[in-house]
């Protein structure tokens, strides 16, 4: 469907000296691939830092783990979140202290407790008896931190159901902790990643502040709390500034602890890289399905499989360019596989110049973040998604 000139705010996602010099740096290379610039990430760091001076990060490896981010974040003096002995091993590659990481995820195995624990790690996540056994018999005398179930309303990508905890069988497994020989230090939740409702933290920290009570009543003294991650990226659709989230969540934690905060951690992953990635891609097809069909098709060289699985639902709403003049076009946007579940976004309509062809190349924004590292393997024998560091 043509509506007027194609435009697209360009300037709200990156400076034309940087698109030059983006575009400079891509011109010999074969798509779809990566871009990630350190200094946004130094600079989104020092941000946090600045608005956040209350918490602890610990930066979430798995929203981007190579190897130059893990570096730029240590040297930035960032401790670090971890899902597995995989992550464990890069970082301790990279030379970050043990006493820098947590193991963040509340699914492992007895053998991955053992090998974390003996290779410095003290720092646990549970959120059930089972787990908290394991971690009783292989990680013993560890800091256990306890993760209660909350809802994610309001998040583009929600993260409730899976992991966390009723606050009623967190409570009975802060107990268990001590009598198993464990340190009970803490609470943690994750309100969703992209998280656009601020009040979703005061929701789960006064869940935090019923439980610390409860457990004070019984002796034992909580120490801290992790409010996980969930700060937003610069997506289409529109997001607080991040100044304003640290503003209600201090807000919230004060009102509930007054003066004497606990120890305060968050787990940031997105909010840190995301802004900082751009993807370079390339269009392999424009087609029509039928004569008076209004919408054309425009199929890139990555989808879903290749990186883009956060557009799964239409969830995540990437900004992406094309410097092709002419009047806008609504399309359907999809990605080059033979899997028909690899349309990026069919209901939500993204608008091209009616000029754009095949070959022509678009610029994928705020793609710095659970991109290459959700890319599949080799998905129709297309290899993982390249990566460079501007």
């Amino acid at each position: 469907m043509r509506k007027e000139k194609y435009e697209f705010p360009l300037e709200e996602y990156i400076s034309s000296k940087e698109f030059k010099k983006i575009k400079r740096f891509s011109r010999d290379k074969e798509t779809p691939f990566l871009i990630v610039d350190l200094e946004k990430i130094r600079v989104m760091y020092d941000q946090i830092v600045e608005h956040m001076s209350f918490v602890k990060i610990y930066y979430a490896v798995k929203a981007n783990p190579m190897d130059e981010v893990i570096t730029t974040l240590k040297d930035k003096g960032s401790s670090f979140d971890v899902a597995t002995i995989y992550e464990v091993d890069q970082l301790l590659r990279l030379e970050v202290e043990p006493g820098r990481i947590s193991y963040g995820n509340t699914i492992k195995k007895e053998k991955d407790i053992a090998y974390a624990y003996e290779r410095g790690i003290r720092l646990f996540v549970t959120d059930c008896e089972s787990d908290l056994r394991k971690l009783a018999r292989n990680a013993p005398g560890s800091r256990v931190f306890f993760r209660v179930l909350t809802e994610s309303d309001g998040a583009d990508w929600p993260l409730s159901r899976k992991f966390g905890a009723h606050p009623d069988i967190i409570y009975k497994l802060i107990l268990k902790s001590h009598a198993l020989g464990l340190e009970p230090y803490g609470l943690s939740f994750h309100v969703g990643s992209q998280q656009r409702d601020i009040g979703q933290w005061d929701n789960a920290i006064s869940k935090c502040k019923y439980l610390f009570t409860a457990a004070a009543e019984k002796g034992i003294h909580l120490r801290m709390i992790n409010l996980g991650g969930g700060f937003p990226a610069k997506y289409l659709s529109p997001a607080n500034e991040l100044e304003t989230y640290a503003h209600e969540i201090y807000r919230f934690l004060y009102e509930d602890f007054g003066e004497e905060l606990p120890e305060i951690i968050i787990e940031p992953g997105r909010s840190l890289t995301a802004d900082a990635g751009i993807i370079v891609s390339e269009v392999v097809m424009v087609s029509k399905k039928a004569k008076f069909n209004q919408y054309r098709w425009v199929y890139l060289d990555i989808g879903k499989f290749g990186g883009l699985i956060e557009t799964l639902d239409e969830c995540i709403k990437y900004p992406i360019y094309c410097e092709k003049k002419g009047c806008a076009e609504e399309v359907i946007l999809a990605g080059p596989t033979c899997d028909s579940m690899d349309i990026l976004y069919e209901d939500h309509k993204y608008t091209f110049p009616h000029t754009l062809k095949e070959g022509n190349r678009v610029y994928i924004f705020t793609t710095g973040a659970y991109t290459q590292s959700y890319c599949s393997v080799a998905f129709n024998g297309f290899p993982p998604l390249k990566a460079y560091v501007l």
